[in-house]
């Protein structure tokens, strides 16, 4: 059973860094792809990047393009995503996503951006 824990989120002032976390303790990833989303009060989630299993391949919501970057380490089990340049309007929860012919989701991390 996948077991996705997110960690790395926290409150910073806009322009600022966060390095977002998902590790699992089950079975390797690193046949799934994996991928970032974030919900904000009231709205949909929505997605913000996604990798492939080897991590060769990456994709970008327009909305974070050039200022995220996700990554994977499946040596360590574990996805990452690093956030830069951080708005107010990327305050959210982010949620982990892990995929192959089953669907698993973290809890999620909540990421506070002040202006």
């Amino acid at each position: 059973q996948v077991h996705l824990v997110e960690s790395g989120g926290g409150l910073v002032q806009a322009g600022g860094s966060l390095r977002l976390s998902c590790a699992s303790s089950g079975p390797s990833l690193a046949t799934y792809a994996m991928a970032w989303f974030r919900q904000a009060p009231g709205r949909e989630r929505e997605f913000v990047s996604a990798i492939s299993q080897a991590g060769g391949s990456t994709v970008y919501a327009d909305s974070v393009k050039g200022r995220f970057t996700i990554s994977r380490d499946n040596s360590k089990n574990t996805l990452y995503l690093q956030m830069n340049s951080l708005k107010p309007e990327d305050t959210a929860a982010y949620f982990c996503f892990a995929t192959t012919t089953r669907n698993y989701w973290g809890q999620g991390t909540q990421v506070t951006v002040s202006s």
